[in-house]
């Protein structure tokens, strides 16, 4: 256990220097990078003094090493800084505002991600070289090679537009939301008691999760059918079964130690999700971090792109820790 600890500290503290080297590397390239937020927002016919005027306000006169050391000392001190654009609110709370949102949408595309791919897989391993598994290795390609705007759009006209099943974009109707209390609306309307606003979260939710989930779960179901057959192949469950053990206990067995593997590949998968929704986000119109980012990078709202990097870098690397452990408490041959 005090090994486990050690190595928790440890990859704490590495946690430090990723941070401080991204957020220098964003900071500096966004800076190199023709434009500028304040040329980006009022555009290039406003009078040359007016615009120097706003880019003093903005500090964007000062030289670059300045800026960047009174943004390190704003980031140490927990503060991200203000937006450059549309009234300069603290980019902490323009986080809040979109993050739930994608860990929302992130949170139901990756449960039926896995999902998807435990049951397929587990179907393609224990009926190894049948048509059934024939068919799961080919839905596995399929759904891994699924271009998300293309199959986004494909649900949306299916489901949304001829058989008018669900929404094909937003997070919510107008005027249905719950009361805010988290920011998910799916908890928020539980903890309201406010079903209608449940139901149509849902269903604003549908389309958009199953994309990711079809689209994800691809590899999970390769990587746990492969797992599961070499483990059903292993010496200690051939000896299960010589002494009669039942066979629902041997399938317990050989799913633990097929699934390690898998977790690992769960929380990358988490992780990318939440950085990665851009697509998704954008085919669905959904008001996540993912649309957040391109609108702050198309105006240079230095910023807001720098917050909601580190942002992201902090919840991947508690997502990877937190991973880590677990990992560490299904195999107890880990040692670190």
């Amino acid at each position: 256990m005090s090994s486990l600890k050690a190595y928790i500290i440890t990859r704490a503290l590495l946690v430090i220097p990723t941070i401080f080297i991204l957020l220098t590397l964003v900071f500096f390239i966004l800076r190199i990078l023709p434009g500028d937020p304040i040329s980006a927002m009022v555009g290039q016919k406003v009078p040359p003094e007016v615009l120097e005027k706003l880019r003093h306000e903005a500090g964007l006169d000062k030289p670059i090493l300045i800026q960047y050391f009174e943004y390190l000392k704003g980031v140490l001190s927990g503060d991200l800084g203000n937006s450059m654009i549309w009234g300069r609110r603290p980019v902490i709370a323009e986080i809040m505002d979109r993050f739930p949102a994608t860990l929302e949408l992130t949170i139901f595309g990756f449960v039926l991600s896995v999902l998807i791919g435990v049951v397929t897989g587990a179907i393609a391993a224990f009926r190894r070289g049948s048509k059934i598994d024939t068919s799961m290795r080919i839905y596995s390609i399929v759904a891994y090679t699924l271009f998300i705007p293309w199959f986004g759009m494909l649900l949306q006209m299916l489901f949304g537009v001829y058989l008018q099943l669900f929404p094909i974009g937003g997070r919510i109707t107008p005027g249905v939301g719950p009361e805010i209390i988290t920011g998910l609306y799916v908890v928020d309307s539980l903890l309201t008691l406010n079903f209608s606003a449940l139901v149509d979260a849902l269903s604003h939710l549908a389309l958009p999760s199953i994309t990711l989930g079809i689209v994800l779960s691809g590899a999970y179901t390769r990587l746990l059918r492969n797992n599961l057959i070499d483990v059903l192949s292993q010496d200690f469950i051939t000896a299960y079964r010589a002494r009669g053990v039942k066979e629902r206990r041997i399938i317990k067995h050989a799913m633990k130690n097929a699934f390690i593997p898998v977790v690992t590949l769960m929380g990358l998968q988490f992780a990318i999700l939440l950085a990665g929704a851009v697509l998704t986000e954008s085919t669905f119109s959904w008001p996540g971090m993912g649309t957040f980012l391109l609108e702050r990078i198309e105006y240079r709202d230095y910023t807001s792109v720098q917050g909601a990097i580190v942002f992201y870098a902090l919840f991947v690397a508690l997502i990877s820790l937190i991973v880590d452990i677990i990992y560490a408490l299904l195999d107890p041959r880990i040692r670190y």
